[in-house]
């Protein structure tokens, strides 16, 4: 089995996210001794964010100016990027809610293996995702709180864009591990820990194995 561990938040040691994306590794490796991890810290090493010198090396017309060295290494660095998650079995992602939204180191890093033709397609029946066969493990963390409420719908753009972005390349099979109220108070913290603690224990799927 082979995991992609993707963590998104700056806060180093103080990042719940990362607590819990590192405990829910854990619990994948201690059912397959076998598996073989890759950390992607979008904060110890960024990915930049698209450019028009880059989208047009990715995406290219007729025409194009040649790439900068610069810019051929960003579309290597892509090339990377995509193998990573196109050899995973399981995709594992740290999603703290950042102003209803997403980390902007975890949108860069979407954009660049959200990628016609490598992990989507646009058929004569609409798009279709080619990231198919994985599982994503999904860490949301949220200051306040969401699930089951009225701002729900109006203010969750983090799982309901996650949700929308894995399901587009074809990864529909996705679990949310969920601590909320974490900003809350110190007790609502704690519950919030726990509970996520207890659905990481609680993690009973079947993942690919090495032959």
């Amino acid at each position: 089995m082979n995991i992609l561990h993707i963590d998104a938040s700056p806060l180093g040691v103080a990042s719940i996210s990362r607590q819990l994306t590192a405990a829910v590794v854990g619990r994948l490796t201690q059912d397959d001794s076998t598996a073989a991890v890759k950390h992607r810290d979008l904060t110890a090493s960024p990915i930049a964010h698209l450019n028009a010198e880059l989208l047009q090396v990715l995406r290219p017309t007729p025409g194009s100016t040649p790439p900068s060295p610069a810019v051929r290494a960003e579309a290597e660095h892509t090339e990377t990027l995509l193998a990573e998650l196109l050899d995973a079995d399981v995709i594992v992602i740290g999603a703290p809610m950042y102003n209803f939204s997403i980390p902007s180191q975890l949108k860069a890093w979407i954009d660049r293996i959200t990628q016609a033709g490598r992990t989507f397609r646009y058929t004569a029946n609409g798009p279709e995702g080619l990231a198919v066969g994985k599982k994503a493990i999904v860490v949301s963390t949220r200051g306040g709180f969401y699930a089951g409420t009225a701002y729900e719908t109006a203010m969750d753009h983090q799982e309901s864009y996650l949700r929308t972005i894995l399901n587009f390349i074809g990864i529909t099979d996705v679990t949310y591990v969920r601590a909320e109220g974490v900003a809350v108070s110190p007790e609502k913290k704690q519950e919030a820990l726990t509970s996520a603690s207890r659905q990481i224990a609680e993690l009973h799927l079947e993942y690919p194995r090495a032959a």
